[in-house]
């Protein structure tokens, strides 16, 4: 076997889902710096993954009346995590997932309010397949996974699934609506405690007649589009506790409703701007991808926030800053980072296997872990860090972990077959594949334990399958496996 590069596994695990053998392989062979320039730099890379879906060598999908992501939410959740598994741009599906937690939507209420079909189109629906041309959430993610946030925050502020969220469709000059400009400020850019109450009722109604509108059918069965009504906008002035514009002033000017929209888009401009801004995505930042365990590299945090405010807003080069940053390169981060449940099993399903798998049968575990993807528990999206394991989601990635391994036992056996010759090597030869922190010497002695109970060892077939999937499940299941 060739040596393992564990900086290459650590920069797949935390800029991806981890990666197969192989997929490592390739990557260490290119060198740090060409590896995580190809991660960065994607766009050169033609995204066909979605072609790939029920193809042979693929996890498998579950296509009960077809296979509609566009229009069926389960298959939605489906093709998300085949596209986690073999995405070749894992740092697009990862920012994705990133930006679905920060502008968390949940698909219960969209479908509340306008059906299922409608709710999965306004969040997964891909242009190239929708019959109006809609573009879901998740792509707006991908679209500005890695660019500017300024002119993300301006695509949140006319995504459909975010306007029927946050209740923007009633936001009228008589009635302003509060929650946008609320999470805009407190949970979007600047955080809790930047601003005074005051500043919300300004900035619903900044956001008056930002709405939403049918298009391309009768009433209620046409698309939903981002539409500005001029009539509903309230065109008085708003006063703000903080500067707006670069001159220092604090009011929004009144404006005729026809010009209404550059309220927003001034607003936006400002809480960008913000000096708690750049601090506080930084810090979101480092948690994802360095180190959510120690206390953060400040000198770091600062940095990536000069970053952010001198590229005016750009994602890219503060990730460059932060994949090239001691903090994260230094094995001390290694496995500083709590697993969120559909990290755990597209890595699993990389590093144990996914031949004859469907991804259809991680759902159901995943929500037991704690992690519906299109359904985070509320605004502020879903609790990280220890706040994962609980005893019940622990339980539920062991079993996963169990259900895959048992999944894979032929396929594990035929892989293990030309370098296993002893219990030992078994275990030294699914530790290297399976890339979880260092076991302690207790816990590595029951995996050795495990794969020398019973009869003596032959490395016979039924013999292997057996204990290549045991050991794969005592490592996948372990605790030591649900950080990366």
């Amino acid at each position: 076997m060739a040596p393992r590069d564990v900086l290459i596994e650590h920069l797949l695990r935390r800029a991806g889902f981890g990666a197969s053998p192989a997929v490592i392989e390739a990557y260490a062979d290119m060198g740090y710096a060409t590896a995580l320039d190809a991660l960065i730099n994607y766009e050169s890379i033609f995204d066909d993954v979605d072609t790939k879906i029920g193809r042979p060598g693929y996890v498998l999908i579950t296509a009960r009346a077809g296979f509609a992501p566009t229009t069926n939410i389960t298959d939605a959740r489906q093709r998300w995590l085949f596209r986690m598994v073999h995405t070749e741009r894992p740092l697009q599906e990862k920012m994705a997932l990133f930006w679905h937690n920060h502008f968390a939507t949940a698909f219960g209420k969209i479908a509340g309010a306008v059906g299922a079909t409608e709710a999965t189109r306004t969040l997964a629906a891909k242009p190239s397949e929708d019959a109006a041309g809609v573009k879901g959430q998740l792509e707006v993610f991908r679209e500005f996974a890695t660019g500017n946030f300024r002119d993300l925050l301006i695509a949140m502020a006319r995504d459909p699934a975010m306007l029927i969220w946050l209740d923007g469709r009633t936001n009228v000059k008589a009635r302003p609506q509060e929650n946008f400009a609320r999470e805009l400020m407190e949970l979007f850019t600047m955080g809790v405690g930047t601003f005074p109450e005051a500043d919300v009722y300004a900035g619903a109604r900044v956001f008056t007649g930002w709405n939403l509108a049918r298009v391309g059918g009768n009433g209620a069965a046409g698309s939903f589009v981002f539409n500005y009504n001029a009539n509903q906008h309230d065109t008085t002035a708003k006063e703000f506790s903080f500067p707006i514009y670069r001159n220092g002033g604090r009011t929004i000017p009144s404006r005729a409703g026809a010009a209404g929209m550059q309220d927003g888009l001034d607003l936006i401009d400002a809480v960008a701007s913000h000096p708690a801004t750049g601090p506080r995505l930084a810090r979101k930042l480092y948690a994802f991808f360095v180190n959510e365990v120690d206390p953060p590299d400040q000198a770091l945090i600062a940095d990536l926030a000069r970053i952010y405010y001198a590229s005016r807003f750009e994602i890219k080069p503060m990730l460059v800053r932060l994949f090239t940053a001691d903090a994260f390169t230094s094995s001390a981060s290694f496995y500083k980072r709590y697993s969120w449940p559909a990290e755990f099993v597209a890595r699993a399903l990389h590093e144990v296997g996914w031949a004859g798998f469907s991804v259809n049968d991680a759902l159901t575990p995943m929500v037991t872990m704690g992690q519906q993807l299109f359904e985070p528990p509320d605004v502020a999206g879903w609790d990280l860090g220890p706040a994962w394991f609980t005893s019940g989601s622990m339980v539920a990635r062991m079993n996963f972990a169990a259900q895959l391994a048992t999944n894979q036992k032929f396929e594990l056996r035929d892989q293990a077959k030309p370098v296993v010759k002893s219990p030992e090597s078994l275990v030294s030869w699914a530790m290297d594949r399976l890339t979880a922190a260092s076991f302690p010497s207790d816990g590595y002695n029951a995996l050795l334990d495990y794969a020398r109970a019973g009869a003596n060892w032959t490395g016979s077939d039924t013999q292997l399958a057996t204990k290549a999937s045991g050991v794969a499940h005592l490592i996948a299941g372990s605790a030591h496996y649900q950080f990366v």
